[in-house]
């Protein structure tokens, strides 16, 4: 199944953000995939919002730590793996506890750890078109639900 939809606006991007976040469940993988300002953090931040986490969180990007984690109804790892280039430093991550946890995982540049995804998982691949418009797809694995 393929979703796709236009956004014209960041707010616009965490609304459609929020609609994929209220129909998330615990143990959800989404494999997030764009170019550099394809707005994957914005997306998530919409996505958080639909889960439910709670109102003192702050959703930004996790470039630099790698892992952000977030309280909420369903614990949200937020997982950016932009800074790393090589297999090797993915796998030494660890990221198994992440997916299979009892929270949503959420990873933007989740093209660099593709054969180490599960196969149940989410993919959204997100286009920059312009200054404001994106083009966001969603497909959800074969296995998926």
């Amino acid at each position: 199944m393929k979703d796709i939809f236009q956004t014209h606006s960041p707010e616009e991007t965490q609304t459609v953000g929020k609609q994929i976040g209220t129909s998330l469940k615990t143990g959800d993988v989404i494999a997030l995939i764009g170019d550099l300002g394809a707005g994957k953090t914005c997306l998530t931040q919409g996505i958080a919002c639909g889960v439910g986490i709670a109102s003192h969180e702050v959703v930004n990007s996790p470039s630099y730590t790698l892992i952000n984690e977030y309280a909420g109804k369903i614990p949200i790892y937020h997982i950016d793996l932009y800074r790393l280039e090589h297999h090797g430093e993915i796998v030494d991550l660890g990221l198994e506890e992440y997916l299979e946890g009892s929270g949503i995982c959420i990873i933007e540049w989740a093209d660099r750890m593709s054969n180490l995804l599960p196969a149940n998982h989410i993919q959204i691949t997100m286009t920059w078109v312009d200054e404001s418009d994106r083009i966001i797809e969603l497909q959800r694995s074969a296995t998926g639900r």
